[in-house]
């Protein structure tokens, strides 16, 4: 004796559902002609239907409760579970030294060798052949004329209207160290 599975039971349980929510349209009397040959064909059957738990994906493991699988699981060749090595999130990029020109422009606290001090401006605008400088509040007679500054050569220049170098600086200790050009007196620039 045959026992249906649970499988089989709900497949027809859900046909018997769809039959039973089908839609009245296909109940209305027909409004086109019939045509010949179509009306006269015969349902023909598809073959037998067979239920079966499938297996789970692999990688899965089974749920306790499931009935065990059935013979297709054996057909089903066995996958190894792949487990990926974690991986390390890339190093940040080493932070960007502005070398030069560029670590250069910005405002500035300059200090003279008498101790005064006082605010030096190096933009980034060009002015000719230099880039736009200025002081404030400098008690130097000679840095309070700084109009325009350059890089060369590992130097900052400091310039006065009419091209005169006021002061040269190097990078170092933290900041621009040089000297005021006349009076050859130390002179230091600190962010």
């Amino acid at each position: 004796m045959l026992r249906p599975s649970l499988s089989t039971f709900a497949v027809l349980c859900l046909a018997a559902s769809l039959g039973a929510c089908a839609s009245s349209r296909l109940d209305a009397p027909r409004t086109r002609a019939p045509q010949p040959g179509l009306d006269a064909v015969q349902a023909v059957p598809s073959g037998t239907v067979t239920a079966a738990p499938l297996a789970p994906p692999p990688g899965v493991a089974a749920s306790p409760d499931a009935p065990p699988p059935g013979p297709q699981a054996a057909l089903s060749p066995a996958t190894p579970t792949v487990i990926p090595e974690p991986v390390a999130p890339p190093a940040p990029p080493p932070p960007v030294v502005a070398t030069g020109r560029a670590a250069v422009v910005g405002s500035w606290d300059a200090r003279d060798a008498t101790g005064a001090n006082c605010k030096v401006t190096l933009s980034s605008a060009p002015a000719l052949d230099l880039y736009k400088a200025s002081a404030s509040a400098c008690p130097n007679k000679d840095l309070a004329k700084v109009s325009a500054w350059d890089f060369r050569d590992g130097e900052v220049y400091l310039y006065q209207p009419g091209g005169t170098v006021a002061a040269r600086l190097r990078q170092g200790g933290g900041g621009l160290e040089g000297a005021l050009t006349k009076s050859g007196a130390a002179l230091a620039l600190n962010r």
